[in-house]
């Protein structure tokens, strides 16, 4: 395939690929939708309080979390806030994935087999911002839905919207904004460039072929370093978020990202910004297996090159 050809390809598919993207990532969000919530549950509990032991939590582990959600709400309990959720892959999903290889070219990345780390971290974090900018209401919904333990906050997604947007206005939708595209910029690029990196080196050094295997051990080992790299961020980015304005009379208990991150610190520690880890991470490894091999089976049926 001469130059002018491989150009025409990668513009033919681009549309293509951010379809295939956002499908591969709503189907990843719609199965680990109970282990969010049970990590948004575990995140919000305790907060700004010294430490308290394991045994006197209410959601005592990630198992029994997800067990007591069952027990106090039943199956709905475990599909909080999914309809958000959909509509936040949709878009963010979408984008960071649909995006990542037209901007890795954009950096010269004209060879999958030997672009540059940092390459692909550049494009990653790109990617990540812009799909997080755009998408920060659905994600608002989804934790001010998935946050609440009894009862319902709001009456449905819609309901969710238009509440916020009529007590806190335009800006209330953005709330948290700030952490959630650093974030996902540290999430995606992370997440996309270990994934990228991780299944271009066992290739070239010829440990494994193009298949399902080597999809497998890439979207692990990214799902691991994604989880380790954004769980601070994900900590902080959640209770921004659920936090309402002063004219609901929540109060704003932070006033910016460095604001949280101080409190959580002086209030609980450095194992505060690490609360929900392994949820964080058995939702970040499942949502990367399941959405990058979605993803690459897709790429197959419509005739798309690997990533």
């Amino acid at each position: 395939m001469n130059s002018k050809e491989d150009l025409q390809y990668r513009e033919s598919t681009k549309l293509v690929r951010f379809a295939l993207a956002s499908t591969s990532s709503m189907t990843a969000s719609f199965i680990t939708n109970p282990i969010d919530v049970t990590k948004v549950r575990m995140q919000l509990e305790g907060e700004l309080k010294s430490h308290t032991p394991l045994y006197n939590r209410y959601y005592k582990g990630f198992l029994r979390g997800a067990v007591r959600i069952l027990l106090d709400e039943g199956p709905r309990g475990w599909l909080k806030g999914v309809t958000p959720s959909l509509m936040r892959e949709f878009s963010y999903g979408g984008i960071r994935l649909g995006a990542y290889e037209p901007i890795k070219e954009l950096f010269g990345a004209t060879d999958p087999a030997h672009t540059p780390l940092w390459k692909k971290i550049a494009a990653g974090g790109t990617s990540g911002m812009v799909g997080s900018a755009i998408a920060n209401p659905t994600d608002l919904v989804k934790i001010r839905m998935q946050g609440t333990k009894v009862g319902k906050r709001y009456k449905t997604t819609f309901h969710a919207f238009a509440h916020i947007f009529r007590t806190e206005g335009i800006r209330g939708l953005w709330r948290g904004v700030g952490p959630t595209v650093q974030r996902a910029m540290i999430l995606t690029a992370s997440q996309t460039s270990s994934y990228d990196h991780t299944k271009h080196t066992i290739l070239n050094l010829d440990l494994m072929v193009e298949g399902l295997p080597l999809h497998i051990v890439s979207s692990i080992t990214a799902g691991f370093v994604c989880a380790l790299c954004t769980s601070p961020f994900d900590v902080i980015k959640t209770r921004i978020m659920n936090q309402e304005s002063a004219k609901e009379g929540g109060g704003k208990v932070y006033k910016t990202m460095l604001d949280c991150l101080v409190k959580t610190v002086r209030s609980e520690g450095m194992s505060g910004l690490y609360k929900g880890f392994f949820p964080n991470w058995m939702r970040l490894g499942p949502h990367t297996i399941i959405c990058f091999l979605i993803f690459e089976r897709l790429r197959i049926i419509f005739n798309i090159r690997p990533i």
